[in-house]
């Protein structure tokens, strides 16, 4: 049987997420949280949530929060291995690092799902 690395697998994960990190997060932070404040941009509550409501949108923001929280996975690991030293706990490092990855993914799709 062929055994193929999955190492690419995360360290693609790691640098899509670590592109849109840089690119949409501060450009979503901006919007949010200094040009409606401030009154820069006009929009009410319900408009947001009307467009947070389309399926297109739920799905950039849950394509958004999973690569952003792979891109931390995988960053977190590779500290751990290497800015601790903690070689020796590879195999429980990867598995806490992927599974939180992965349990804070499928959180964010239960939440994206669940309300309206």
């Amino acid at each position: 049987m062929i055994r193929l690395p999955r190492e690419p697998f995360f360290w693609a994960l790691f640098s899509s997420g670590g592109m849109l990190a840089a690119l949409v997060l501060p450009a979503l932070a901006a919007i949010l949280f200094f040009a409606l404040p401030l009154g820069w941009l006009s929009a009410d509550h319900g408009a947001l949530l009307e467009r947070f409501a389309h399926p297109l949108a739920r799905l950039v923001v849950f394509g958004l929060v999973a690569l952003c929280l792979f891109h931390w996975a995988h960053r977190f690991r590779y500290t751990l291995y290497d800015g601790l030293q903690l070689y020796h706990l590879s195999a429980l490092i990867a598995v806490l690092c992927y599974g939180g990855a992965t349990l804070a993914t499928l959180g964010a799709a239960w939440f994206l799902v669940a309300f309206p």
